[in-house]
């Protein structure tokens, strides 16, 4: 990661850490969780992930999720927007940590990600994005974009 934004415009810091632990005073406009998941959504280029997955491994994934998205939500500015990204499917890792979230959290909301990849004609109000293998001939991927309002 360090590598890729060797060039990008701004004062960016890459830190190797728990995020749960971080603690800052300056309030960020934009936080990308990149959660840890399943990674079912990589299973085209490694199949032999669906062996190494059990259903036990989706709760204490899930809990470290909504963990994770809490704490960037309290680091980002009014205004500002939370990504919350997996590469998994499962509806447990995507749009129910994201439900939750925001039935907890009413200074948010769920921004329209169509006009963030215009290329894949998503229709106008959709509140994630997901990729599939078969459609996007990509991992599976789910984003979501959650902006603060208070």
């Amino acid at each position: 990661m360090s590598n890729s934004l060797w060039n990008a415009p701004g004062d960016l810091k890459v830190l190797v850490m728990d995020a749960r632990e971080f603690e800052s005073d300056v309030e960020y406009d934009r936080i990308l969780v990149d959660a840890p998941c399943t990674g079912l959504g990589a299973l085209r280029r490694r199949p032999e992930a669906r062996w190494r997955r059990q259903p036990s491994d989706v709760p204490p994934l899930t809990a470290l999720q909504q963990e994770l998205l809490t704490k960037a939500s309290e680091l980002v500015r009014v205004g500002g927007v939370v990504g919350y990204v997996t590469c998994s499917p499962h509806l447990a890792e995507t749009d129910s940590i994201v439900a939750n979230f925001l039935k907890r959290n009413p200074n948010f909301e769920a921004l329209d990600v169509s006009p963030v990849l215009p290329q894949l004609k998503l229709p106008t109000g959709s509140l994630s994005l997901r990729l599939r293998p078969d459609v996007h001939h990509t991992d599976g991927m789910f984003l979501a974009l959650l902006r603060r309002t208070a």
